[in-house]
C-alpha cells in the first residue's frame, strides 16, 4: 500500500482527490492538509510515502513546504499538483525537491499512476511541463541581470519613477536609465511593464502577494 497525504487549500478539490485516490485498492489516503504548514505537521504525524502538494496556498506555499520536507523527511516523495505551469513555478518546485509536477487537468487514472510512480522514486512530469523544461535546457544561455539591475527593476515594480529609484539607491537618474536599458536587452523586452512581468515569470523578482 502507498500511503498518501493530500494537500490543497480548496476543500472541494481536496475532497475529490481524497475520494478518488482512496478508491484505489493499492493507495491509502492517510490524511489531508489545507496548507504547507499543516502538511509539515501531518507528514511528521502520519508518515506518508507520497505527498500530493498544491503550489499556491495561504500561510505556507507548496514550494516552501517541499523545501522543508526535503530536509526533515527526505524519504517522502512530493508530487506537485497545480493549475500553474509557468517556467518560474516549475523550476522552483523541481529545485525544491519535488519528485514530479502534474497539472490539475490531468485525467484521474493518470494521477493515480503518477502517485504510484512517485512512490517508486520515479520522476513524473506532465507533458506540457516536460516540454517547458526541455525548451529551457536547450535555450541558449542569456546573460542574467546584475544585482543592481534587479534592484532598479524592483523599484519599477513598486511603481517608482526613475528619479525616485535613483534617490533610493543613491545613483543618478541617467544611471537608472542605463540599468533599465540593460535589463530590457537581457530580458528581451522593450518596456518597463513587460520587464517586470518577465522578471517575475523567471523568478528574478517576487510576484504580487509573495511573502
Amino acid at each position: 500500500m502507498v500511503r498518501v497525504l493530500v494537500v490543497d487549500d480548496h476543500p472541494v478539490v481536496r475532497g475529490g482527490l481524497v475520494g478518488w485516490l482512496a478508491a484505489q485498492a493499492d493507495l491509502d489516503v492517510v490524511g489531508e492538509a489545507a496548507d504547507g504548514a499543516e502538511a509539515l505537521a501531518s507528514v511528521a504525524a502520519l508518515h506518508p510515502d507520497v505527498v500530493l502538494m498544491d503550489l499556491r496556498m495561504p500561510r505556507m506555499d507548496g514550494v516552501t513546504a517541499t523545501e522543508k520536507l526535503a530536509v526533515t523527511h527526505p524519504g517522502v516523495r512530493v508530487l506537485v499538483l497545480t493549475t500553474y505551469d509557468t517556467d518560474a513555478d516549475i523550476v522552483r518546485a523541481v529545485a525544491a525537491g519535488a519528485t514530479g509536477y502534474l497539472l490539475k487537468d490531468a485525467p484521474l487514472p493518470q494521477l493515480a499512476d503518477a502517485v504510484r510512480a512517485a512512490a517508486r522514486g520515479e520522476t513524473v512530469l506532465a507533458p506540457p511541463v516536460a516540454a517547458r523544461l526541455v525548451s529551457r535546457m536547450r535555450a541558449p544561455a542569456v546573460e542574467a541581470p546584475t544585482a543592481r539591475e534587479l534592484e532598479v527593476l524592483a523599484g519599477v515594480a513598486r511603481g517608482l519613477t526613475n528619479a525616485e529609484i535613483g534617490r533610493e539607491l543613491f545613483i543618478g537618474e541617467a544611471t537608472v536609465k542605463t540599468h533599465l536599458l540593460r535589463v530590457f536587452a537581457k530580458l528581451g523586452v522593450d518596456d518597463r511593464t513587460r520587464a517586470v512581468m518577465v522578471a517575475v515569470e523567471r523568478g528574478l523578482l517576487p510576484g504580487p502577494g509573495s511573502r
